[in-house]
Order: C-alpha cells, then structure tokens, then sequence
C-alpha cells in the first residue's frame, strides 16, 4: 500500500513511522496541503492521508480517481472537508480515526477554561515583568455554576465528568443522544440551555444543521457575560456575531481551539508574515479571548491512537475490508 501524508509535519512523520514498523507500508511524507493546484502530487499513490484542512471536494476527488487513489483516510475524525457522495460514486474508500483519546480535547477544553477565568495567561506574563499586582485578574468558582454541553459524544462526556468533579451543574443538548448513561445531568433543549447556562462549551461536529449555530439571535438568548468555549469545528461560530457579541459584552469570555477560516493560518508559522485576516486579527486583539491554534488533541496518547487506526484502515483497505466504525464510504 503506497501512502502519500498530505498536511504533514514532523510529529506525523514520527508517530506513523513507529507504528508503521508492525505494517510496513510505503509512507511519504508532504508538507503541501492537499487542494485542486496539489492534486497532481498523488499521482502513482494507492491511498493518501489527510488531516482537517486539506480540501477533499468533488473537484480533488475527481481527480484522485483519475490518479488512481482508491482510498481517503483521514487522520481525524472531522469529514467535513469531505464530499462523501462524490467519493461513493468514484468508488474511493474514506476512513476516519473516529476517537482517539477523547480525553486529550476535553481536558484541553477545561484548561482553556481555567485559564481564561483565573487570567493565568495574563498573570504569568506580569510576573516575567516583575508585576505582581492582582488588578483585574479576579475570577469566579466554578463550584455550582451552570454549564452548558452542546453535544453528548465521547469528548462532550469526558468533559461533563471532570465538571461534575468540580461541583458544577451540566446541562445538555443534543438532538440524537439523549442517555444519561447515569451521568448527573439535564438534557434541555438549545434555547433553554442558551438562557441558563454560565458557561457553553461546543462538542458537536460541523454539519449543515450546525453551522453557525451561535449567530446573532443565539448570542442574544444567552446570560451576560457568558463564558464561550469552542473545540470542535470553527464553522460552528459565526466569528463576526461573536464580535459583535464581545463588543457589547453579552459574550464575557471566548476560549477557541478552532477557527472558521484556520486552513490559511492554523499549523504554520505566520510569525513573520503581516496577517491578512482581519476578523481574526480583530478576535486576538479583545483581552477577553484565548485562541489556541487547533492543539486540542496534541497528546502523546492521542497522537499513537490516531498513527494506530489510521494504519488500521489502511491494511483493511488494501485487503478489500470495511469497519463500520472507522469507515465512512
């Protein structure tokens, strides 16, 4: 099975590497994202390798069929950026890493959120300037506050069992999964968890139905000064409602490990270049908000987890198997 790793850095180029040692599969490695112009790097290639933001339309798939790629196997568990239908109709397979330590997002999504209220980013750069005064840095127990989970997946219930550890009241919503799996929790609908909740943490993924799911009319029906946290798809939150929420301080603190426009910034180094996006430009300059740039799942455990099912569905491709649970098409 010759493998071309589209998106790659040298984390996947250490963690496929290991793994490969028990598959012995012909891995290359390319740093170019995959799009329509970086199409024609897969040519000669059985199957290719693909992370979040390479762009896997029905142009580039049409054109992997003409290649001969005859499997798509995404590293992450996000298909979005994924026409399904063109790649049934071609006969391409597409195979995903449906959970890999789920733990890792979620308790990067409690660390965002521990930041921002206790200001520990702004505080430890005070102390590296000999500032230790306390002004402006007060923050609020979560003991007994209402949070609200949007999505009920492995990653929404790793969160809620650490919550609950710290004394908080859950609430969630999620329209297809509504088993307490006998977790302390209510299960109310959007508009009811939008009123209540403290703070909103996102663990759905980005389908049509979900997208833009916090706008205008979704911020207006949440608390003042709501805590805002988003790890899971950047096209969830509309970024300029969530300006304009910040602006009039509806929205009190915003936590982002993803982006609706990352593809063009988030796994490079733009630190020399002068930033063309000026939404995202305006979303840093609010000292109210924390972006981290999509490293939520940036975990030793984690990394193996997605190097190990990756390589999975590779070998079950290459001898015409399927698993329902890791593929797609």
């Amino acid at each position: 099975m010759k493998t071309l790793f589209l998106s790659s850095k040298s984390h996947d180029v250490e963690y496929f590497t290991k793994q490969n040692i028990q598959y012995d599969f012909n891995l290359d490695f390319q740093e170019a994202r995959l799009s329509a112009e970086t199409v024609a790097l897969c040519e000669g290639y059985d199957a290719i390798c693909v992370f979040v933001n390479d762009c896997v339309d029905s142009q580039v798939i049409s054109r992997l069929s003409d290649l001969g790629v005859k499997h798509i196997a995404l590293r992450c568990a996000g298909f979005n950026n994924v026409d399904l239908q063109q790649a049934k109709q071609l006969g391409i397979k597409v195979s995903r890493v449906p959970a890999y330590s789920p733990e890792a997002v979620a308790e990067h999504t409690i660390a965002l959120m521990m930041t921002l209220n206790r200001k520990l980013h702004k505080a430890y750069n005070r102390v590296r300037e000999n500032n230790f005064s306390l002004d402006g840095l007060i923050g609020f127990n979560f003991y007994a506050k209402t949070v609200g989970i949007v999505g009920f997946g492995k990653i929404g219930k790793c969160v809620i069992n650490i919550l609950l550890g710290l004394g908080c009241k859950v609430i969630v919503y999620d329209p297809i999964c509504q088993d307490k799996e006998n977790l302390d929790v209510e299960f109310v609908e959007f508009p009811q968890l939008l009123a209540q909740a403290d703070i909103i943490s996102l663990h759905c993924p980005l389908t049509e139905q979900s997208q833009h799911m916090i706008n205008d009319e979704t911020i207006s029906k949440m608390k003042c000064g709501v805590m805002l946290i988003n790890t899971s798809r950047g096209g969830l939150i509309d970024s300029k409602a969530v300006i304009r929420g910040l602006k009039e301080r509806k929205i009190g603190l915003l936590g982002l490990d993803v982006y609706e426009m990352e593809s063009e910034l988030f796994f490079e180094d733009k630190s020399w270049e002068i930033m063309q996006d000026d939404i995202f430009d305006r979303l840093v300059g609010f000292p109210n908000v924390l972006v981290t740039g999509h490293q939520g799942f940036f975990t030793h455990e984690a990394l193996q987890q997605i190097a190990s099912t990756t390589l999975n569905n590779l070998a079950l491709a290459e001898q015409s198997k399927t698993d329902p649970n890791t593929f797609l098409v």
